[in-house]
C-alpha cells in the first residue's frame, strides 16, 4: 500500500515567512529552510527578529488570512487524494497551518506547534517529534506502507530519499544540482503523472 506525503510551503502554498517578510518590511524574514537547513537555528532566529520588532502571532495570522494556495495546488491534491492516501508533513505549526488547510479542501497535516504569551508573542516552539519529516515517513513504513514522498527544501531530502519513489518539486536550483539523482519537477500534472507511474509498480 503507498501513501503520498508532501511537504506544504513551496508545493502547495506560498512560503508564509516570504510572504509575512514582505508585508511587514523585514527582508531579513525571507530566510527559509531552502536557505538554512538547520530548523533550530532558523526558528529561533526567527523568533529573534519578531520580539526585536515587537512583531507577534496575530500579524502573522493576519498575513496568512490573505494567502491562496498555489494555482493549481488544491486540484492536484483532489486528484491525488482520489487515487492515494495522501498527508501534508510540514515544519510549519497549527497557528499558521489551519486557515490554509481550509483552503486545500482539509487534508491531513502533521506539524509542529507555537508557544504563544497571553500577549501574543512567540516565545519558542515545539517540534511534534525531532527530524519530523524523516522520522514520519520511516514510522509509516513501520507499520506497512511504501511511501511516495515530494518537497522542495533540505529539510524535505531525508523523507525523500528514504522514501519508495522521492521528487523534488519546485526547488532551487542549487538543491537540484546537489541532488541530480532525484527527479526534479516544476508543474503538477508532472509530478502527478510520476506518482501515478509509481502506483502501478
Amino acid at each position: 500500500m503507498y501513501i503520498t506525503c508532501l511537504d506544504l510551503e513551496g508545493v502547495l502554498v506560498p512560503e508564509i515567512w516570504i510572504a509575512f517578510a514582505k508585508a511587514s518590511g523585514i527582508p531579513e524574514l525571507t530566510r527559509t529552510t531552502r536557505d538554512e537547513p538547520d530548523y533550530n537555528k532558523l526558528m529561533n532566529w526567527r523568533i529573534g527578529i519578531l520580539k526585536e520588532h515587537k512583531l507577534g502571532l496575530k500579524e502573522i495570522q493576519e498575513v496568512i488570512e490573505k494567502i491562496d494556495p498555489l494555482p493549481g495546488a488544491k486540484e492536484f491534491l483532489d486528484e491525488l487524494r482520489s487515487i492515494c492516501q495522501t498527508i501534508i508533513i510540514s515544519d510549519t505549526f497549527t497557528q499558521f497551518a489551519s486557515p490554509l488547510m481550509k483552503k486545500l479542501g482539509q487534508p491531513t497535516i502533521f506539524c509542529n506547534s507555537l508557544e504563544v504569551s497571553d500577549s501574543g508573542e512567540i516565545t519558542g516552539f515545539k517540534m511534534r517529534i525531532e527530524n519530523s519529516k524523516l522520522t514520519t515517513v520511516k514510522a509509516l513504513q513501520a507499520i506497512g506502507y511504501d511511501t511516495i514522498a515530494s518537497g522542495d527544501s533540505y529539510n524535505d531530502l531525508g523523507m525523500i530519499k528514504a522514501s519508495k519513489a522521492g521528487f523534488l518539486f519546485k526547488s532551487t536550483d542549487k538543491i537540484k544540482s546537489e541532488n541530480p539523482e532525484l527527479p526534479a519537477f516544476e508543474e503538477y500534472n508532472e509530478l502527478l503523472d510520476a506518482i501515478k507511474i509509481q502506483l502501478k509498480k
